[in-house]
């Protein structure tokens, strides 16, 4: 439906948003490809590019990418199966449990495996009591293993959500049809299930190899330094080596990647689909009835609760625990439970002049999120009015828009570093930059949280309100605003959750005295001893209770809004 009322706003709601992203985007990223490929001082020489370095890491990137999609799709189809088909006792806290984990920070998702398979992990733990060991049997920190199991955790929400909502709305007549004339059910999954799901499923799998592909603090953090990708590989060369002109190589190869990934998936949702019939919520779910599908809902069930759920639950168990060397009988170490954890982040152990208190970085990070919240908010509202004000969407603005989705926080942040680094004490700076470019980062999610609701007003509205003697300034101030309340909440939430957690950006950009949360969980866990180990626990658990009731929160507005959309 055309905009046509105020369409003559369309340049007034574009002024700040394209000010905003020529400044804190496309001029970053020029001045990398500067420093990378300009001409006197700043020209590349061969010796500045170690090859081999640069091909491992490629390689790496890739191959990590690429099984980690395979095994995510391995658990996340048959968990759509299991959402969009079954109705099963306890099938609503399962799916929240099951989703949750999208909206974690990576440095949540390290803590929780650290937790839970880690040295001095539960399973460690419970194996070294049952054989009297005196080590620790198990080691998959710091291996691909590790690397693959936590993308898995962290995207198989993916899967589940585009993949199991489109199964849930398919007609099931349909498939009973097909039935009814005598097809075997392999037969109605390969030529009638799967073509209808082909579109979902394709476009789940590109954006699961995109976050693959683009993750930084899982392999950091989980990985070790034996294996890098491009991402981490940028991380090394700019904070430990100083070399810009390798970093710079790196980020353009990752986001020509990115961007034509990025590219296809656009082309994907923006594709013809398969016409079906949507279905009233839950009239295409049945309850298990044949041994068959009652071993099916129990196997997965029980695998998504030990995939998923149960690093979440050892994190936050941790978290409770204090370490003692010796136990009552003076023999043994023990765990209590205890808050000296939560505690700690209020007292310097070792009375260091240098000492920056944890809860600063609660603090801060929650100054960064509320910042960055009000830029993408107030920059996407923008955004999408303006392209609603001129009359028909854009598909080259759109592309424009999404651009900084296709580009790497790592990315970003190097971009940052060469331009706001050039002036002398310009590092006193850099917290300003933190929620501004969290902002950039969060930019794309707000835009496709608000603009359906947009586009979803009727025209008529504006005309009588300009019959009744509304100015057409104040039109999206008067009528629109109002109506997509709760779309801009639930994407206020979101951009609150992503600033919270973000990782590769803000490691560039993050003064030591001005830590965030995730840094602080990260210099915790590569500290030694049990107490620094314990604050990680601490504010990691934090982390995650923040990020879980803002999920819950966007759960339950989505249900509100879907109520009222079905009245």
């Amino acid at each position: 439906m055309k905009k046509t009322v105020f369409r003559d706003q369309h340049f007034l709601f574009w002024i700040i948003p394209i000010l905003f992203l020529l400044g804190f985007y496309f001029f970053p990223m020029a001045s990398i490809f500067w420093r990378t490929f300009g001409t006197g001082t700043n020209a590349l020489t061969t010796n500045q590019v170690n090859w081999t370095i640069t091909g491992k890491a490629i390689g790496f990137t890739f191959y990590q990418a690429l099984l980690s999609t395979f095994y995510t799709l391995l658990i996340g189809i048959p968990a759509s199966l299991l959402f969009g088909r079954f109705s099963f006792r306890g099938k609503n806290i399962l799916r929240i449990l099951s989703t949750l984990p999208f909206i974690f920070p990576t440095v949540v998702v390290a803590a929780g495996f650290n937790a839970l398979i880690g040295p001095n992990g539960w399973l460690n733990l419970l194996l070294m009591d049952m054989f009297q060991l005196s080590t620790p049997p198990i080691h998959l920190l710091n291996s691909i293993t590790a690397i693959l199991i936590a993308h898995v955790f962290y995207n198989t929400s993916i899967v589940i959500r585009v993949v199991g909502t489109a199964w849930e709305q398919l007609d099931r007549k349909i498939e009973n049809a097909a039935r009814m004339l005598g097809a075997s059910p392999w037969n109605v999954f390969r030529k009638i299930t799967f073509p209808l799901l082909f579109p979902s499923i394709s476009s789940a799998a590109i954006l699961v190899f995109l976050f693959d592909f683009t993750s930084f603090g899982v392999i950091l953090m989980m990985g070790g330094a034996k294996y890098t990708t491009i991402e981490v590989e940028i991380y090394i060369q700019t904070m430990q080596f100083l070399n810009l002109k390798m970093a710079g190589i790196l980020s353009f190869i990752q986001l020509f990647f990115t961007m034509l990934l990025t590219f296809i998936s656009l082309q994907i949702s923006q594709g013809k689909q398969i016409p079906i019939v949507p279905v009233i919520g839950g009239e295409g779910s049945k309850k298990p009835n044949t041994l068959y599908e009652k071993v099916f809902v129990f196997i997965m069930a029980v695998v998504l609760v030990i995939l998923l759920v149960s690093p979440t639950a050892a994190l936050l168990l941790k978290s409770l625990l204090s370490y003692s060397t010796k136990d009552l009988s003076g023999v043994l170490p023990s765990w209590r439970l205890s808050s000296e954890n939560y505690s700690g982040l209020f007292i310097n152990d070792r009375q260091s002049l240098f000492f920056v208190p944890p809860i600063t970085a609660v603090k801060n990070s929650m100054l960064y999120a509320a910042g960055s919240m009000v830029i993408s908010i107030m920059l996407g509202t923008f955004i999408v009015f303006g392209n609603s004000s001129a009359g028909r969407s854009n598909k080259w603005i759109d592309l424009i828009i999404m651009l900084p989705l296709g580009t790497s926080a790592v990315t970003l942040g190097l971009g940052y570093l060469t331009v706001f680094s050039t002036s002398p004490n310009s590092i006193r700076w850099f917290p300003v930059l933190i929620p501004i470019v969290h902002a950039i980062i969060s930019l794309p999610f707000v835009i496709r949280i608000i603009q359906p609701a947009v586009q979803s007003i009727p025209e008529n509205l504006h005309h009588a309100a300009v019959t009744l003697g509304v100015p057409k300034h104040k039109l999206w101030r008067i009528i629109d605003l109002p109506l997509i309340k709760g779309p801009l909440i639930t994407a206020a939430i979101y951009a609150f959750a992503i600033s919270l957690g973000e990782f590769g950006a803000t490691s560039f950009l993050a003064r030591p005295e001005y830590p965030t949360m995730p840094l602080a969980i990260y210099r915790y866990l590569n500290l030694p001893g049990a107490e620094n180990y314990g604050k990680a626990m601490a504010m990691a658990a934090i982390l995650l209770v923040i990020c879980g009731i803002a999920f819950i929160t966007i759960e339950r507005l989505q249900i509100k809004n879907k109520g009222l959309n079905s009245k």
